[in-house]
């Protein structure tokens, strides 16, 4: 009986520091800014600020794709070159299959730069 009654004032002594430390966060906050894609907008234009929200996204989600690509290719070549450890594979084939996967993601990369530019 005695520890829940300490236990219970810890928990009220966190609770209320916890409160505490997050009043700051309570401030005024700056109001946000558009995205890129809207420039030139007005707060009453939210269907160019959503575009331009819809246009960020879709950058990121290209950018999210090309580092699982990245990933997918860097685990690929670790597993020729475990290959080529174990005498599965030659060295020629993991120069080749790292290549490959580089001038991949040199490709996805530069079309990643292009649909940017091009995205409105």
């Amino acid at each position: 009986m005695r520890k829940t009654k300490i236990f219970e004032r810890i928990w009220i002594g966190v609770g209320t520091m916890t409160l505490w430390a997050s009043m700051p966060a309570h401030a005024a906050l700056p109001s946000p800014t558009a995205p890129a894609g809207a420039t030139g907008t007005t707060s009453t234009d939210w269907l160019t600020v959503l575009g331009g929200y819809i246009k960020a996204g879709a950058v990121l989600l290209g950018l999210a794709l090309s580092v699982v690509g990245f990933l997918w290719i860097a685990w690929a070549s670790l597993a020729k070159l475990n290959e080529v450890r174990a005498k599965k594979a030659e060295w020629g084939e993991f120069g080749l299959y790292v290549g490959a996967g580089a001038g991949v993601l040199l490709f996805i990369t530069y079309l990643l730069n292009q649909a940017a530019v091009v995205l409105p």
